[in-house]
C-alpha cells in the first residue's frame, strides 16, 4: 500500500514537472522569436548594405601602411637584396648616360619630398633620390629604390602637391616590386623598360611600341594592371603624407590636354600605362572609395616654389650654352660643279668679258664660226642649265 502511494506520488510530481516546463517554454517562446526576428533582420539589412556599398579593393587599410604585406599574393623569386643588386648595376648605366643636377638646393629639397613619402609608405629598400636635366616631364623608378626625377618634370608642376603625386606613384612602382616580379615572370623582351616610366616620351614610347610586337598580350596587360596599382597605391601615400590627393588628378588632366593638343602620341594598344582619360577616371573613384575626407591638406610651400625659380634660373643659363656649342648649317656663297672653283665665274666678270669680245668683233659681220665659238666659250664658263640648284648672284 504504501509503495502504491509511493508511486502515485512520483507520476503526480513528474506529471507537474512536465506540465510546469510546458507552460515555462511556452510563455518563452514568443519572446525569443522575436529575438529572432530580429536578429535576421539585422542580418538581411547588413547584407543588404554590404551589397549596395562598392566593394573596397584590396590594400585599402590606409591605417596599416607601412605594417601590411602588399606583395603577399604576388609570384616573386627575386630578394631583396638581389633586387637592391640589379637596381644598382642599372643605376650606374643610367648616370653614366644622362646628367644630374649638382645643385645642391634643388637635389636637397627633391630628396626630402622624396623620402617623406617613403616613410608614409610600404617601401622594405632605402630609397637613393636625384634629379637628372632633362627637358622631357617624366619620372622613372629603378628597382631596389633608385629614383630619378626629370628637372622639366618639377618645372611643369603647378605645387609640391603635383609633383609629390608623380614621385608617389613612382615610389609605388618600387614598394609593389614590380620590377622584380617582371624578371620573376621571365619578361626578358622587356628588360629595357623596367626603368618604370611614368610617362614616356616620344624616343623612350617608340621603342617600348616596337619592341611590343613581340611580348604576348597577358604581359602588355600585366604592365597596365602595374600602372593602375601604383596609381591605387601613390594616391594612399599623398593622402598618409598629407598632400591633396586631387594634384594627382589635374596633373593627370594636364597630360591629358598635351595628348589633345599633338594627337597620337600614345597609342592606346600598346601604351605600357593606362590612357590618360581611363586613368583619371579611376583616380577620381579611388580618391571617394578608399581615402577618407580630411579637414586640411597640403597643397604647396613656399619652399617649391623657390625650387622651381631657382631650377628655371638654372636651365635659362645652361640652354645658351648649349647652344652655342651646337653645329650651324651655312648656306654656300658659291656655286660649284664638281667641287672645283675654277669653272665659277662672276657674272659681272662674265659681263665684262662679253663686252670685251663684243668690242673685239664690232665692225665685223656675224658668221656662224663665230656664233659657234663664242657658245662654246659661254658653255665652258657657266653651270648647265639642267642644273636645279640655286643660282647665287654677287651685289654689285
Amino acid at each position: 500500500m504504501i509503495f502504491k502511494l509511493a508511486r502515485i506520488t512520483v507520476a503526480l510530481a513528474l506529471a507537474g514537472l512536465v506540465c510546469a516546463s510546458i507552460g515555462f517554454a511556452q510563455d518563452k517562446t514568443p519572446a525569443q522569436q522575436t529575438d529572432q526576428n530580429k536578429q535576421q533582420q539585422d542580418q538581411q539589412n547588413s547584407k543588404d548594405k554590404s551589397k549596395n556599398e562598392p566593394k573596397k579593393p584590396r590594400n585599402s587599410d590606409i591605417d596599416n601602411i607601412g605594417t601590411r604585406d602588399i606583395n603577399k599574393r604576388s609570384i616573386n623569386f627575386v630578394s631583396y637584396e638581389k633586387e637592391i643588386s640589379i637596381g644598382r648595376q642599372m643605376s650606374a648605366e643610367v648616370e653614366r648616360e644622362v646628367k644630374l643636377v649638382d645643385d645642391p638646393v634643388i637635389s636637397e629639397y627633391v630628396n626630402r619630398v622624396g623620402q617623406n613619402l617613403v616613410r608614409n609608405s610600404d617601401a622594405k629598400v632605402p630609397f637613393t633620390i636625384k634629379v637628372v636635366q632633362s627637358d622631357e616631364i617624366n619620372a622613372f623608378a629603378l628597382p631596389g629604390g633608385f629614383f630619378y626625377v626629370n628637372s622639366a618634370l618639377i618645372l611643369a608642376a603647378d605645387d609640391e602637391a603635383e609633383l609629390a603625386g608623380v614621385m608617389a606613384h613612382e615610389i609605388a612602382h618600387v614598394t609593389a616590386r614590380h620590377g622584380a616580379k617582371q624578371m620573376s615572370k621571365g619578361e626578358l623582351l622587356n628588360i629595357a623598360t623596367i626603368p618604370l616610366i611614368f610617362l614616356g616620351g616620344p624616343a623612350g614610347f617608340g621603342i617600348r611600341q616596337a619592341s611590343g610586337f613581340l611580348i604576348p598580350v597577358t604581359f602588355l596587360s600585366f604592365s597596365r594592371a602595374n600602372e593602375a596599382e601604383a596609381d591605387y597605391l601613390g594616391l594612399q601615400y599623398m593622402y598618409k603624407t598629407g598632400y591633396d590627393t586631387t594634384a594627382a588628378v589635374s596633373f593627370f588632366e594636364k597630360l591629358q590636354a598635351k595628348e589633345t593638343a599633338k594627337p597620337g602620341s600614345m597609342s592606346k594598344l600598346f601604351a605600357s600605362h593606362p590612357p590618360t582619360g581611363e586613368r583619371i577616371e579611376m583616380e577620381k573613384k579611388n580618391i571617394e572609395l578608399v581615402l577618407p575626407d580630411r579637414d586640411q591638406y597640403v597643397v604647396t610651400t613656399s619652399e617649391f616654389n623657390r625650387v622651381k625659380a631657382r631650377l628655371a634660373l638654372l636651365e635659362n643659363t645652361r640652354k645658351p650654352a648649349e647652344d652655342e656649342n651646337k653645329p650651324s648649317l651655312r648656306r654656300r656663297t658659291t656655286s660649284t660643279k664638281d667641287g672645283d672653283d675654277r669653272n665659277t665665274k662672276d657674272p659681272k666678270d662674265t659681263k665684262d668679258a662679253k663686252n670685251g669680245q663684243d668690242s673685239s668683233t664690232s665692225g665685223t659681220t656675224n658668221s656662224p664660226d663665230n656664233t659657234s665659238n663664242t657658245t662654246d666659250k659661254t658653255d665652258s664658263g657657266t653651270t648647265p642649265s639642267d642644273d636645279d640648284r640655286p643660282v647665287l648672284k654677287r651685289r654689285p
